[in-house]
């Protein structure tokens, strides 16, 4: 891989395209209960062994018949019961008719089901007091899901109701890739640990913790090496362990060009890593690439470029590596601005706003009055990404824009 520095703006475009020419997702698989496997991603394809539903089965409680039976509104006489898990299995005499109860198998020769609102009972036999159907209020075997169907693919992440589908087909166990295991740390001797009291000049690390909740919601491995002072031996020992251990490392801080730091330094030293200026705001310092064995993503400093780089660069290299083949990118919509939004040319922005639909039923988006890198409150108050191409300038109110709803790693599920 090559290594170098550079000075170069380079589009989000850009940078991800070279980085997915790069790596490859992991390929170990693990065979996992399937209670265990929400939010997994599936390793081979699953294959229905069974027709869904496994028989035909009544949709409602009424009366299964045979439909000719019917053909002069005679009254039926009512000659057995089905219910759920007791199936009706004596022959249907002529012109009767079975009380039947939801989920109970259609006995033999009966095509229709008369839900019993639409019938009155009167000595043991019923007649109908609404037009029928035949074949109504009958689910049939293999509607859902029929034997040999594909039922989830290759690289699809688990959703409870997935799960659900894989266990109507009896299946209990399913091959899921091994989680993605991630090492994360930062760096500064301005960061103290969250909960402890702030000396002069130090702030708190939120970076890292944002991070870490960003890592658990995808499903990752989390290795959490802490704070990491700003001295050669430790920042090297750090570097080392998180190679070791983790298939990705992430750092937070000390990757911008120019900047006089040691984790440049170090990085130079045991791995072969891209110190690229990103075109876009926030989040312009950006680092990646191959340590010894796991690969490495340098963010930022501030909280907000570090999170809306991980957002942005980081969630999809992740899903690349964890094998989740099936993972989108949140679609862009178009919103009319509510109010002007101060922006100049020259690097694609993410900006913070609120997204809503007025009662004129139009998409409209306010943007948060503060914008700044440091300014992590804008995050709690807004629900979306403002997206500002490269050569936009100021927007004035009621222009249009794209916004890009937050996904679950910045919203409550």
């Amino acid at each position: 891989m090559e290594h170098y520095h550079t000075d170069q703006l380079l589009s989000l475009k850009e940078v991800l395209n070279n980085i997915f020419t790069l790596i490859t997702p992991i390929a170990e698989k693990e065979i996992i209960p399937l209670t265990e496997s929400i939010n997994r991603i599936t390793a081979r394809e699953i294959i229905s062994p069974i027709n869904v539903p496994p028989f035909d089965n009544s949709a409602m409680d009424g009366y299964a018949i045979r439909f000719n039976d019917w053909h002069d509104a005679a009254p039926l006489v009512v000659a057995g019961t089905a219910l759920a898990g007791s199936a009706f299995r004596d022959p249907l005499p002529a012109k009767s008719c079975i009380r039947i109860m939801t989920g109970a198998p259609i006995p033999s020769g009966v095509d229709t089901v008369i839900m019993q609102e639409n019938t009155r009972l009167v000595d043991n036999a019923i007649s109908f007091i609404q037009p029928i159907k035949p074949a109504s209020n009958i689910r049939f075997a293999g509607e859902d899901i029929r034997q040999g169907d594909t039922v989830v693919t290759i690289g699809s992440k688990l959703s409870a109701t997935q799960i659900s589908l894989v266990a109507s087909l009896g299946i209990s166990e399913i091959e899921v890739f091994r989680q993605l295991k991630v090492a994360i740390f930062s760096t500064g001797d301005e960061l103290q640990t969250i909960g402890q009291p702030l000396a002069a000049g130090q702030i708190y690390d939120t970076n890292r913790l944002a991070i870490r909740l960003m890592l658990e919601k995808m499903n990752c491995q989390v290795i959490d090496l802490g704070i990491i002072a700003d001295e050669p031996d430790k920042l090297y020992q750090a570097f080392e362990q998180a190679d070791q251990q983790a298939d990705l490392v992430i750092s937070s801080g000390g990757v911008s060009v120019g900047e006089a730091d040691y984790t440049k330094q170090i990085l130079n030293e045991i791995g072969s890593i891209n110190f690229w200026q990103l075109a876009i705001k926030p989040g312009k310092p950006f680092a990646f690439g191959k340590l010894k064995s796991a690969w490495f993503c340098g963010l930022p400093g501030n909280a907000v470029s570090a999170i809306v780089t991980f957002y942005q660069l980081v969630q999809p290299i992740i899903n690349h590596l964890s094998a989740f083949s099936q993972w989108q990118r949140t679609p862009y919509l178009t919103a009319r601005t509510t109010s002007l939004i101060k922006t100049s040319p020259g690097r694609l922005e993410f900006q913070r706003g609120v997204a809503r639909v007025n009662s004129q039923a139009e998409l409209e988006v306010t943007p948060m009055p503060q914008q700044g890198s440091h300014i992590l409150s804008s995050f709690n108050q807004s629900n979306c990404f403002i997206v500002l191409e490269q050569k936009r300038g100021t927007v004035n109110a009621g222009e249009f824009v794209d916004i890009e709803y937050f996904n679950h790693l910045l919203i409550s599920e």
